[in-house]
């Protein structure tokens, strides 16, 4: 066959391809919303019907017998058919693999759990089938979480209210009895009526220091800070509180030990952990102080011997609000807790400390030892490399 001969059965090979394409390209168009399976059997049905039209023009243009153009075009139509057949089949699989996708994304979509979704036909079809799982699991993790904090939210608010009662009661009341001069030491409940005043008022700032958390707003003025005297400054704030309960409180730690942290917000996650070892830990009873650097991470732990928490317990002790039985347990010693017992009254004492040690890039842990419970304030450190610590 010539070039000119050849070019021209080219071209009209191309022509009908082209317009067999664009017949099919209408149809699929219209088809859009059919099947899968309907719009495979159409490309390979229309690729078949090229196929056939282009050798039909080709025996035309080359003046083949019509035995020969007989024996093509049954050839072409038996193997368009098999084709035919071999793509339905494997559009089943492909529609069933694909029904079981979205029945599991229809199932993720109605809050339930995918742990499974069965066996896939091909990689891409397994990687979105582990994708549906993945997810499956994380938004289920998120709702528990959200359940969480949003039962939380509920108990602290519950909780509030019901320690913003008692002062509001006793500050009605005592207001009352000055009103009618009916007190019989107006003195006396002046100082009564301001330890309340101050109650309330270290409750509203534990709300806002915890909103200042919970909101991202919380600014820290970085700088190295010694936490020998972080501690030690800490522990003395709260000596008479340790003395009138009979508990021992005893610093020792090295004064080179530098942290890298707001001195402010650290003294006062320091402080929440022993106001929280004070109000658990029984008059007699001993609270155990040790810090240590090492590694680049400074840790301040605190161990009390108020009976430990029970085990169930224990992931929700940093939650905003949350406080065991024994937390309802009225004190025995009021007098001497006063207005300073900041981190009692409304249980964000824990939930400020978790929330001062993310901002550091710090972390907080809990767990249960002989006899009590055992808190670790961990903070990124100025200096690492050598042990301190003291009890």
């Amino acid at each position: 066959m010539s070039w000119p001969d050849l070019l021209q059965v080219a071209g009209l090979s191309l022509a009908i391809t082209v317009a067999v394409g664009c017949v099919a390209f209408l149809a699929l168009r219209a088809l859009r919303r059919s099947s899968l399976i309907v719009q495979v059997c159409v490309l390979v049905f229309a690729a078949v019907l090229a196929v056939i039209l282009s050798m039909v023009g080709a025996s035309w243009l080359m003046f083949l017998s019509e035995h020969d153009l007989t024996v093509a075009v049954n050839v072409a139509v038996i193997s368009g058919t098999v084709s035919l057949a071999l793509v339905a089949c494997l559009g089943i699989v492909v529609v069933r693999n694909a029904r079981a996708l979205s029945r599991a994304a229809r199932s993720i979509g109605a809050g339930e759990r995918v742990d499974a979704v069965g066996p896939q036909s091909s990689a891409e079809f397994r990687a979105l089938a582990d994708e549906l799982v993945s997810t499956s699991a994380k938004l289920v993790e998120s709702r528990e979480r959200e359940h969480r904090i949003e039962e939380s939210r509920r108990e602290l608010v519950a909780w509030i209210a019901h320690d913003l009662r008692t002062p509001l009661a006793g500050l009605m009341s005592m207001a009352e009895a000055l009103e009618d001069e009916l007190a019989a030491d107006p003195q006396r409940y002046h100082r009564q009526m301001r330890e309340q005043v101050s109650r309330l008022s270290a409750m509203v700032d534990d709300l806002f220091e915890l909103s200042k958390i919970d909101s991202g707003t919380l600014r820290l003025s970085l700088q190295d800070v010694s936490l020998y005297d972080v501690i030690s400054d800490t522990v003395a704030d709260l000596r008479p509180l340790s003395r009138g309960r009979d508990i021992r409180i005893e610093p020792g730690l090295g004064r080179d030990a530098v942290v890298h942290a707001d001195p402010r917000e650290l003294s006062r996650a320091i402080s929440n952990l022993l106001l929280n070892a004070i109000q658990h830990t029984p008059p007699g009873s001993p609270i155990t102080v040790a810090a240590a650097v090492v590694d680049g991470n400074a840790s301040v732990t605190v161990i009390d011997t108020g009976g430990g928490i029970d085990e169930d317990d224990l992931h929700r002790v940093f939650d905003p609000g949350w406080r065991g039985a024994s937390a309802r347990t009225p004190d025995p010693h009021p007098e001497i807790l006063g207005e300073s017992l900041r981190s009692s009254g409304a249980g964000l004492g824990l939930a400020i400390v978790r929330g001062i040690a993310a901002a550091h890039q710090g972390e907080v842990t809990v767990r249960n030892v002989p006899g009590g419970c055992r808190f670790d304030l961990i903070l990124p450190s100025a200096e690492g490399g050598r042990q301190e610590s003291f009890a």
